[in-house]
């Protein structure tokens, strides 16, 4: 077995050269060998299949057989020392520019390749009780439960038509563009759309409808009724490139109102909500939507604690990186070119991914926290058991969905995607476990403020 000479030349403490020299008797016997393969299956004319001499064959396969070996051999030996040396690098080992390569492939003799590494930086944190972290929860008071109990209720009510225009509403309409005196304008919008009174944001805009009757017309500006451009351009049934083009004043005709009439809270509504019988009366109804509530939210409450954790980890932990090295690494290995502009403006958004990744390494090589395969695998398969509740589809027999899982982490995107979300709720159990959590009730619309 060959073994090349592997120096490694550290500059700072981020960055490093890996020094391979290769001499003659590293790749000799590979190249001839790799040659004579050639000569066996060349087709030249004037000779016979094998009988090409090997000087001919030198002459137009040499070098690049040449280069090729050595290449694969350098990158061998490279990978070899980082593994066996245990040498904790970002990214990949990059050529050297300009004096990385000494040799002559046409002239060979020693060669001596030098590739440039970044190293990560040092980083020592752990979780215990001195780290103290807020532990928020959603207070679930009456007024949520009659909130959650009305949205249940509406969405198993009924949409019937009403003669007059209530504060909550589907009021369909025709909008028809006006000129600035008022009068129709010709070749205009001209489009009947659906206004929902529940989701406007201005309730002077509301009150204009409400009591209104079918055939009634008011004057409105588009703007008011819609939640940005691309509404707008549905609700008026043209593309958002034209709405530079359309004024603000339109009058709106009512043809119709609808209004939703919601579920009555009695046993026909028990038994569609829960068939296992659970809820009899109002009380039991309740009580059921704040366990409900109180397991919803509980999840959330742990991904605000993630995020807590994360902003005081990255506050507190100063670090610095190898950012020339980095900013190269980027550039080469990105699929499509990157221009400096566009490198410059994500690279702090890069550093700061890159700056958790390895913070939230480090606390799991302390605390000896590990993902292996069969929790990949057993995670990834409760995520295809929700979806296929979610679709209403059957779900697969343990093997079918073992192999499902198998084929979904076939897809590196998919495998980064979902070691993430592993990890993330490590992170968490390991908080709930380790730290000192400071619990605490608040509104649900300030605990809404806090994921912003």
């Amino acid at each position: 077995m060959i073994n090349m000479e592997v120096v490694r030349e550290d500059i700072d403490k981020l960055n490093a050269l890996l020094k391979v020299k290769v001499v003659p008797a590293d790749y000799k016997s590979k190249v001839e060998t790799k040659l004579e393969n050639h000569r066996k299956q060349a087709n030249i004319p004037g000779f016979r299949k094998g009988f090409v001499p090997m000087s001919l064959i030198k002459k137009q396969y040499g070098t690049s057989v040449l280069f090729d070996e050595v290449s694969k051999m350098v990158s061998e030996a490279i990978n070899k020392y980082i593994t066996t040396e245990k040498v904790d690098i970002l990214g990949n080992p990059m050529p050297k520019d300009g004096d990385g390569f000494e040799g002559d492939f046409s002239n060979p003799s020693d060669f001596l390749f030098t590739y440039e590494i970044g190293l990560p930086p040092k980083i020592d944190v752990s979780i215990s009780k001195k780290n103290k972290f807020p532990y928020k929860e959603v207070e679930i008071d009456a007024a949520l439960i009659q909130k959650q109990s009305e949205d249940i209720r509406r969405r198993y009510g009924k949409l019937e038509s009403a003669e007059l225009v209530g504060e909550n509403d589907m009021v369909l309409g025709r909008f028809v563009e006006l000129n600035s005196d008022k009068s129709v304008k010709e070749g205009g919008v001209d489009h009947s759309a659906t206004v929902s009174l529940e989701f406007l944001d201005s309730d002077k805009v509301r009150k204009k409808f409400v009591g209104k009757k079918v055939g009634d017309v008011l004057n409105v500006n588009p703007d008011d009724l819609s939640k940005g451009p691309k509404d707008k351009a549905a609700m008026l049934g043209v593309k958002e490139a034209e709405l530079d083009g359309i004024g603000k004043k339109f009058t709106f005709t009512i043809t119709e109102i609808k209004c939703m009439n919601f579920a009555e809270l009695n046993e026909e509504l028990f038994l569609k909500l829960y068939p296992d019988n659970s809820v009899k009366d109002e009380k039991t109804f309740n009580d059921r939507i704040k366990s409900d509530l109180e397991q919803m939210f509980s999840k959330d409450s742990d991904r605000l604690l993630h995020k807590v954790v994360f902003d005081e980890l990255m506050k507190k932990i100063k670090v610095s990186f190898p950012e020339a090295f980095l900013k190269r690494w980027i550039k080469q290995v990105n699929e499509k070119p990157l221009t400096d502009e566009v490198l410059e403006k994500e690279f702090d958004g890069y550093l700061k991914m890159l700056k958790w990744q390895l913070i939230e390494k480090a606390i799991f090589e302390s605390h000896d926290v590990q993902i292996d395969q069969k929790e990949l695998v057993d995670y990834t398969k409760s995520l295809l058991i929700q979806n296929y509740s979610n679709y209403g589809a059957p779900v697969p027999d343990e093997e079918e969905l073992d192999k499902n899982a198998r084929k979904f982490l076939q897809d590196k995107k998919q495998v980064d995607s979902i070691i993430g979300r592993l990890a993330e709720d490590k992170l968490i159990e390991l908080c709930k476990n380790t730290a000192t959590l400071k619990p605490k009730k608040v509104k649900y619309d300030d605990f809404v403020k806090e994921f912003n």
